[in-house]
């Protein structure tokens, strides 16, 4: 007697793209109309990665890009070094290299070199999660120790990059998802401290008006305006609220503007690498590498809400792309390691602004690196970006924040949100904000736990991550094939499937319906050219567990197939589920007999992911 409820003929609840890729055109070549289902075209995206704007408005945008990011990079460096007690030459060097290197980065994250890049726009710069502990390495070794700690972090980016299908458990977008909503709470204090930062014996009207003017005008042209004038809202609210801070309430500081060189390099700093690796090193190492591996949760979220945004029809997420970012982000440390500057990561703004005003061409994020690069070498505007008022900065990164927050809940919501999944996401996202905001128990996590667990993002992805791994490992133990991905595998996975069914005491109906979705799947997964013989250099691993709602399937294997997940037509049911129809065209009867079909897709390897329905 099977365990499972009778499942009444449905229509499949996924939804793929109408225009399917050419591999499997000869699959859907059945003579028979079929209905699409795709998936919401999002008509507010203008310009995809792929197509090209005008030269005069990728230039235009890709300096409202670098605008918008290049206090943070210039700050984070700033700010680190003046509290660590650093040199004057020394800051002014780490703000040019870090200008370059985070340009740089930019426009090999939007045109992808080999394995390294995502392919679209995600603004890279400094950070200030890094913060903390690199004031440590500061005072504790000096530059040369900071170098050091910051090239180790680089190898744990590349190791989580290139293993990335390995721990595909843990980097999830349950876990993305949590992060980014996380990131608003990070930021949040620092939001709220620049709504005030105004000089003194200002008006105490300036910075409320600023700020007022500068949310009104973005939100309004948003909300109003169509066209160009869309792309613009946020540069046009900056300015202002700029005017209208300088000229009705003079909180615009000149000064810095008036004594910068237009243009300069600074004098390299003597500083070598710290390669002794004494007691300070080993001492600090753990906390760069916790804090390493939630930036590339961070860059993990980023990279994923990025493709979402990027296309009028969003399809699977692409994990090369991923991959990609990661290993960017990496290279970036590893340039800033050599260069004796504070680490980068990507910028959340930039899929906020993507977001608002529809332009996700490659063309703009090679643009706005190329402005930071050009800026290094231009202290005077540099000062002039960065005297923007703090007030009027806040106004934009609440509306920045705000759209990340809500980029952080689709990622979630589309990762099929089930109790499990929703419980670990509650529990984070609150410890998080809880320990953020100092609620729980201060009095016990004082000096280096203070640093450590005052971070939302940090305890929030820690948290995340351990929850996903628990539930993992307490979700039942999975039965596994290991077999050669060829067509006389189908015979081995049937029989390893229906051993599963008996062991869990599943009717005969049960069996025979995971070995068709099997089939079906290997037949999409298989290469045509060697379908009929063994490859031994091509390996699958075919995994089973009971779900409770379901069967889950999962097959990992390296292959050079489209991606199952968009090529999927969601099929309205013309009859029983083993019509004739759905016994020749693979992907009918995978709409018919699952809930949900994943495919991830990583440099290395493809995982399909599948929830057999039960009967």
């Amino acid at each position: 007697m099977s365990p499972f409820p009778a499942a009444e003929p449905r229509t499949s609840h996924v939804h793929y793209p109408a225009r399917l890729p050419a591999a499997f055109s000869a699959v859907l070549n059945t003579g028979e109309p079929m209905p699409f289902h795709p998936k919401p075209i999002h008509q507010d995206v203008r310009f995809e990665p792929n197509e090209r704007p005008a030269v005069p408005l990728a230039l235009g945008l890709g300096l409202q890009y670098a605008m918008l990011s290049v206090a943070s990079v210039v700050l984070a460096p700033t700010v680190l070094i003046s509290v660590a007690g650093g040199s004057r030459d020394y800051q002014t060097w780490a703000v040019f290299a870090a200008l370059v290197v985070g340009g740089s980065m930019t426009v090999l994250q939007a045109v992808r070199v080999w394995r390294i890049g995502a392919g679209y726009i995600l603004v890279m710069g400094s950070t200030s999660a890094f913060l903390a502990v690199s004031v440590a390495a500061l005072e504790q070794g000096g530059p040369g120790l900071l170098a050091s700690l910051i090239i180790v972090s680089a190898a744990v980016q590349f190791l989580v990059a290139a293993k990335m299908s390995v721990l595909r458990r843990i980097f999830t977008p349950t876990v993305a998802g949590t992060v980014l909503m996380l990131i608003p709470v990070t930021v949040a204090p620092v939001i709220l401290r620049h709504l005030g930062n105004v000089p003194e014996g200002a008006s105490e009207a300036a910075a409320p008006t600023t700020a007022a003017v500068t949310l009104v005008v973005v939100v309004l042209i948003t909300l109003r305006m169509h066209g160009v004038w869309r792309f613009w809202a946020p540069a046009i609210g900056l300015v202002a609220g700029t005017l209208v801070g300088g000229w009705a309430f003079g909180i615009y500081d000149t000064s810095g503007i008036a004594t910068a060189s237009w243009v300069g390099i600074p004098a390299e700093p003597v500083v070598g690498l710290d390669l002794s690796f004494g007691p300070e090193f080993w001492a600090l190492a753990p906390a760069f590498v916790i804090v390493t591996l939630v930036g590339a949760m961070d860059t993990l979220g980023d990279s994923i809400a990025i493709q979402r945004v990027s296309w009028r029809r969003p399809g699977a997420i692409d994990f090369r792309a991923v991959q990609g970012a990661i290993a960017a982000d990496g290279l970036g440390n590893l340039l800033s390691g050599l260069a004796c500057t504070v680490p980068n990561t990507t910028y959340a703004k930039s899929i906020s602004l993507t977001e608002l005003i529809g332009v996700a061409a490659r063309s703009v994020g090679v643009c706005a690196g190329a402005v930071f690069v050009v800026l290094a070498f231009l202290p005077k505007f540099v000062a002039a970006i960065i005297a923007i008022p703090g007030p009027v900065a806040a106004a934009y990164l609440i509306i920045s924040v705000s759209l990340l927050f809500v980029f952080g809940m689709k990622v979630l919501l589309r990762d099929d949100l089930d109790y499990r999944k929703s419980l670990i996401v509650g529990i984070a996202f609150w410890l998080g904000l809880a320990f953020q905001m100092d609620w729980i128990f201060p009095q016990y996590f004082q000096g280096p736990w203070s640093e450590l667990l005052g971070n939302g993002m940090t305890v929030g992805g820690l948290t995340v991550v351990a929850l996903t791994v628990l539930s993992d490992l307490t979700n039942g133990r999975r039965s596994r094939l290991k077999t050669h991905l060829s067509a006389d595998a189908h015979p081995k996975i049937a029989a390893f499937l229906t051993r599963y069914a008996e062991k869990q005491n599943w009717s005969d109906a049960m069996s025979q319906r995971l070995g068709k979705v099997a089939r079906a799947t290997t037949q999409l997964i298989i290469d045509p050219d060697r379908a009929g013989a063994a490859d031994s250099t091509r390996k699958l691993l075919v995994a089973a567990r009971d779900e409770g709602s379901g069967v889950a399937l999962e097959f990992v294997a390296a292959t050079s197939t489209e991606n199952i997940e968009d090529a999927i037509v969601a099929l309205p049911r013309s009859g029983q589920s083993d019509d004739q129809q759905g016994e020749d065209n693979p992907l009918t009867l995978l709409c018919d007999y699952t809930s949900s079909v994943r495919h991830r897709r990583y440099y290395d390897t493809d995982v399909i992911t599948i929830l057999v329905d039960p009967i």
